[in-house]
């Protein structure tokens, strides 16, 4: 399940600590944290997952929870390889989600035309 859901007081400390208050499975609230310089890049100027050390190219770092869905938002502005600064923002929830009171990272799903490639090699 995506960590907004059942999470309070969501914070980012450090311009790279993901902090909150979870619901495990018995429904206790633990506190949890998440490294996010440990999945999230900045690959010349753009957010990328599945990377690393972003705040390292960043300032004005910030989190909010937006909208009617409370939709967690990372903002920054990223440097690119040319030293120009660009204001990025990018959903937590996209990646993070809440395993029994502690953060999750949730790696991509794989290609799908890969996986039809696969699939019809196999087949053949």
């Amino acid at each position: 399940m995506s960590f907004h859901i059942s999470a309070q007081n969501i914070r980012v400390d450090d311009g790279h600590i993901l902090r909150a208050t979870l619901k495990n499975a018995a429904g206790e609230d633990v506190e949890s944290e998440l490294d996010l310089n440990r999945y999230l890049g900045n690959n010349d100027g753009h957010f990328e997952w599945e990377a690393a050390d972003f705040s390292g190219s960043a300032q004005n770092v910030n989190f909010s929870v937006e909208g009617g869905d409370s939709v967690p938002i990372l903002r920054a502005q990223l440097r690119d390889a040319a030293g120009e600064w660009h204001d990025r923002d990018i959903n937590l929830a996209e990646r993070i989600g809440n395993n029994d009171g502690a953060f999750e990272f949730r790696m991509s799903p794989p290609d799908t035309q890969a996986q039809r490639s696969v699939l019809t090699l196999s087949v053949e």
